[in-house]
């Protein structure tokens, strides 16, 4: 399903207008644009991905601002305009999948054809080109296996007793 430039528009002025990750969250689910989007997610990024209708996005994901969702590249159109090449070169694209519970830190990349989680983590910064299994914290260009999302949240946990 695309939508219009001017439908995109109007969302992405919706979002940047609009207070809170869970209320943005709530508008993009009530659009039914996604391929998917589950229930109890945060969505803190002004823009929306150009192939929405290739993200799923589960239960408990959170999104932090500035993440960037690659669903396709552009070789396609390289390849076709290449006189060496003869042309016949088809667009690329990929689906993207959020797992329950999953968090994805600002500024990162997701590219196309990666799954993420359930209990997954992706640092800021981070540029994801693979699959991040199931309770790893991810990180870096390209992204790696840091820790684990068990030890994060222990770590979470000791910091707010801490300071009560």
């Amino acid at each position: 399903m695309n939508i219009s430039w001017k439908k995109k528009l109007m969302i992405i002025f919706r979002l940047s207008i609009t207070n809170g990750g869970r209320k943005k969250a709530e508008y993009l689910k009530s659009l039914n644009i996604f391929k998917s989007f589950g229930d109890n997610n945060f969505w803190y990024p002004r823009i929306v991905p150009t192939d929405m209708e290739l993200i799923s996005i589960h239960n408990n994901v959170k999104v932090a601002t500035d993440v960037y969702f690659c669903t396709h590249d552009v070789l396609h159109d390289l390849f076709n305009d290449d006189p060496n090449l003869g042309g016949g070169y088809t667009r690329y694209a990929g689906e993207v999948v959020l797992y329950d519970n999953v968090f994805i830190g600002a500024k990162s990349t997701i590219m196309y054809g990666v799954k993420i989680g359930p209990n997954a983590i992706v640092a800021a910064n981070s540029v994801v080109t693979k699959d991040v299994p199931e309770g790893a914290v991810v990180g870096g260009n390209p992204a790696k296996i840091i820790g684990s999302y068990n030890d994060v949240a222990q770590k979470r946990l000791q910091y707010s007793q801490d300071k009560v």
